[in-house]
């Protein structure tokens, strides 16, 4: 089959190798987002797509806007049995959703009909999931409504954060994807409908996503923790020790539960080398990997060889 592999983030660039290393089909083309500035010196920055696709000498178009009549007219002519896409990051129109002779897939970093949208291994680990996958769906006009291929699944483990569940969600996709297209050529491709009465909703992160609630139980922060590593990073404000001067921004990126703690939500039970214990609404949490403002990423034991941390300080919010 002709395929048109349509995304951005890293993640999908286990699926594209997949594609790009399978006999039985030919990849077309990869459409993936404008290269961007980033870092300090905004120097313009390609996309893990277009740089396999680079790479494996595939040819790669990258529109401003996906609906751009230009852009649907070169889908077009591309004549594509298959459109896949994966973390793209743009809505299509539906004049490209009727190009494909056979179908237009998606595949999903989520067991829709739960968390559609923009950040679902997130949402998945916050909400405290016991599993997750991937689907590969049928795009539709709608936000990831479309009926459903198949899914894959996979635990989420007790210590997955978003970083880690993202990679093995990503070596997941091929097989999902690669199953998918085998019965899509045998012409045995179900289509079920997703039952929207459970469907959730996950939009886009930004920075204020990571900031932590400490009136809320132990349960909730440590999950917080782990779902927004590593970004946008869980974190809390440390105020400097006279309390008269700028609280600093402390990012959390690791931190085990602790029921048997009690103090004011935010406050500082104990700093030591097992870590720093902070009081939450219920149980407390005792924070194990920090990053304070303008300082490295490090261990909370190895911070306070540093830094003196007194008892009795509240943190955020």
């Amino acid at each position: 089959m002709r395929i048109l592999f349509i995304g951005t983030g890293a993640i999908g660039v286990p699926a594209l190798k997949m594609l790009l290393d399978a006999r039985e089909h030919s990849l077309v083309a990869v459409i993936t987002q404008p290269d961007k500035p980033a870092g300090r010196s905004q120097q313009l920055l390609a996309s893990p797509i277009k740089e396999l696709a680079l790479e494996r000498h595939v040819a790669i178009f990258q529109p401003k806007r996906i609906r751009d009549p230009a852009a649907v007219e070169q889908a077009r002519f591309l004549r594509p049995d298959v459109i896949v896409v994966m973390a793209y990051g743009q809505i299509f129109p539906v004049e490209l959703l009727r190009i494909p002779a056979l179908a237009f897939l998606n595949l999903h970093a989520s067991l829709l009909p739960r968390h559609r949208g923009a950040a679902p291994v997130h949402a998945a680990i916050e909400a405290g999931d016991a599993r997750t996958g991937i689907t590969v769906m049928y795009v539709d006009e709608g936000l990831d409504t479309g009926d459903i291929l198949l899914c894959k699944e996979v635990p989420i483990l007790r210590r997955d954060t978003a970083g880690s569940l993202h990679d093995r969600l990503a070596d997941l996709a091929p097989e999902a994807l690669a199953e998918a297209l085998t019965l899509l050529k045998l012409g045995r491709a179900p289509r079920v409908p997703q039952d929207a009465s459970l469907a959730t909703y996950s939009p886009k992160l930004g920075r204020e996503n990571g900031r932590i609630d400490w009136s809320v139980p132990q349960v909730r922060i440590e999950r917080k923790i782990r779902a927004m590593n590593p970004w946008p990073a869980a974190h809390t404000l440390l105020p400097d020790r006279e309390g008269g001067g700028t609280s600093r921004m402390l990012k959390i990126f690791s931190a085990i539960r602790s029921r048997k703690s009690s103090g004011k939500p935010g406050e500082i039970l104990r700093a030591d080398k097992h870590g720093i214990l902070v009081a939450a609404g219920e149980g407390g949490v005792l924070l194990r990997e920090i990053q304070l403002e303008g300082k490295k990423r490090m261990k909370a034991r190895d911070f306070l060889l540093g830094h003196s941390i007194t008892p009795g300080i509240i943190l955020g919010p």
